[in-house]
């Protein structure tokens, strides 16, 4: 299977993160190792790997993985973010994002080596290394003799369902530089990205180090500054706390006017910082997810006013106790499209309180960002799409909140129940036409309307099938059937009924099934009718199956060919 064939991955342990305006991320490491992993690799395996290929087995230990994790795909650019990789179920998700995304083939991790800690308790760890900060000796360093601060891990990247308004404009940078290419160094494999070879167009926003919750650096390959407090603290508090720089938010773009947020403006120019006048979104849902990264990502809560089909207008929690930030959204009817009308910011307030969750980090935001991960593997689990939103957005949702948020992804996906339930009909034409000799009875209930009966509306009632090579292989199996049902825990609930056989090597052939309102004495009848019917018309048949007294009416039936010499029953112990 091609999901079984290994495939290399690039692991950097030199150097650090830089986050890039066009491809998100990206590590500055330019001599990478290649190693060759499989999906059925485990995490401690791929450690061992690593420090094998280095020779610091004993010296060294890998605390966590850095994954340049592809979010968007647009035109011929790639948008990366980071994830954080420290355990065996988020290793899952390099493998779910490599399957989804044929463009990047090669995935990239930056691997965060730590001193072996000797057994009388001390290391090689030079303990006045301070953590690197923005790699700008404009930003002024942080620090604190009691009260840690909050590093956020990832760069404020907007969720998949707007994406493409964060990648308009390639003319937007706010700096670059050029380093000339590494003779020595051969071509990147394709969807690596810009990793390795210096780029001839760099557009880099802050070239710094992407921290961990410790505080500790990645790398040593820059000049550190000290951020942070001592380690003595266990508080985390919100990104604004150590990022909040007034005068960064308020630089000027394209044109000299402030860069926006999450859509583009007027000019088609597209930001990372704060909304601007004119800034267009296709539709409300995309106007009220920007502002809820918006607030996510500033660490910030706000409040709705007012919100209609018309407008859309919220302020600041602290509106009125110095803080003055303002949005105000509105329905251009001509064009169809949302419009930023107002707006006052930044914000200038603190958060009043510590919190791991965030108000505005609902199911609808998780739903977008969880996406692509779904739409790769359905049947990822919630625990590996919680650790991915709490990596990337910096706080931690509940559990019952991600997996809403799963259930509207694959609505979205594959369709609700209403629409499931209503293709039932051209599914069981489709199956009858493309595979002849296919057994599929459907049974409706009205719909009664004041007393009265619309004919042009009905209830799903059951449904019994089976295939044409089901009911031809059951001609030379054991003369046994097991039946039995198992209930659905949908929107509709239900159950299923399933009638089972065997070969004579003892292998198990599904030969009929039926989804019913729930196990009584009809559903039954008119399961067994139809399977007496069409699969299992011989004589002498044993049929197994538990004590359940709807069984037991159905079998005992006098018109259903279920008495014996017929048939016989016999019960699961």
């Amino acid at each position: 299977m091609a999901s079984e064939e290994s495939f290399v991955v690039l692991v950097h342990h030199r150097g650090s993160i830089k986050r890039k305006t066009r491809s998100g991320v990206k590590f500055t490491d330019k001599d990478p190792l290649c190693i060759v992993v499989t999906p059925t690799m485990s995490f401690d395996d791929l450690v061992r790997s690593v420090l094998m290929k280095l020779g610091l087995e004993g010296a060294k230990r890998v605390k966590k993985f850095f994954y340049r994790i592809p979010i968007t795909v647009l035109q011929d650019t790639v948008k990366y973010d980071c994830f954080t990789i420290s355990s065996d179920e988020d290793l899952q998700v390099m493998f779910l994002c490599r399957r989804q995304f044929s463009e990047v083939r090669t995935p990239e991790l930056l691997a965060k080596l730590v001193d072996v800690v000797s057994s009388s308790g001390g290391s090689n760890r030079n303990t006045t290394t301070l953590a690197t900060a923005a790699g700008s000796s404009s930003r002024p360093a942080i620090g604190s003799s009691s009260v840690p601060v909050y590093q956020p891990v990832v760069q404020p990247v907007a969720s998949s369902s707007f994406a493409v308004d964060l990648n308009g404009s390639v003319g937007d940078e706010v700096g670059s530089r050029k380093n000339p290419p590494n003779p020595l160094l051969g071509v990147a494999p394709l969807g690596v990205g810009d990793g390795l070879l210096g780029d001839v167009e760099e557009d880099d926003v802050e070239p710094d180090m992407i921290d961990d919750d410790s505080g500790d650096d990645i790398g040593a390959s820059e000049p550190a500054l000290a951020v942070g407090g001592s380690s003595s603290g266990t508080q985390q508090y919100p990104p604004h706390f150590s990022s909040l720089d007034l005068d960064a938010m308020r630089q000027e773009g394209v044109s000299g006017h402030s860069v926006g947020f999450g859509a583009r403006d007027a000019e088609g120019t597209a930001g990372l910082t704060e909304f601007q006048v004119g800034q267009q979104f296709q539709d409300k849902e995309q106007a009220l997810l920007s502002v809820k990264t918006y607030s996510i990502w500033r660490g910030v809560q706000y409040k709705v006013i007012e919100s209609d089909y018309r407008q859309y207008v919220g302020k600041c929690s602290e509106f009125g106790n110095g803080c003055t930030w303002l949005i105000r959204l509105s329905l251009r009817q001509r064009k169809g499209i949302w419009e930023v009308k107002r707006y006052n910011g930044p914000h200038t307030c603190l958060a009043t309180s510590i919190s791991s969750d965030h108000k505005s980090l609902d199911y609808h935001v998780i739903s977008a960002f969880i996406m692509p991960m779904v739409r790769a593997d359905a049947s990822v689990s919630i625990k590996v799409l919680l650790n991915a939103t709490t990596a990337h957005f910096g706080f931690r949702p509940t559990y019952r909140r991600v997996w809403m948020a799963k259930q509207k992804v694959v609505a979205l996906i594959y369709g609700d129940w209403d629409e499931s339930y209503n293709e039932l009909p051209r599914w069981v034409l489709g199956v009858q036409l493309t595979m002849p000799g296919t057994v599929a009875v459907l049974r409706t209930s009205p719909v009664r309307v004041g007393g009265q009966v619309d004919e042009s509306q009905a209830y799903f009632h059951r449904l019994f099938w089976t295939f044409l090579p089901c009911i031809e292989a059951f001609r030379h199996c054991k003369p046994l059937v097991s039946i039995d049902g198992t209930h659905l825990y949908g929107k509709y609930g239900g159950t299923l009924l399933i009638a089972i056989a065997q070969d004579g090597n003892s292998n198990i052939l599904p030969v009929a099934f039926a989804l019913i309102e729930g196990e009584n004495a009809e559903s039954w009848a008119f399961f067994l009718s139809h399977l007496r019917q069409h699969v299992t018309p011989q004589p002498g048949l044993l049929v197994i199956s538990d004590r359940h007294n709807g069984i037991k009416d159905a079998l005992e039936a006098l018109d259903e060919g279920w008495l014996p010499p017929s048939a016989y029953r016999a019960f699961c112990i």
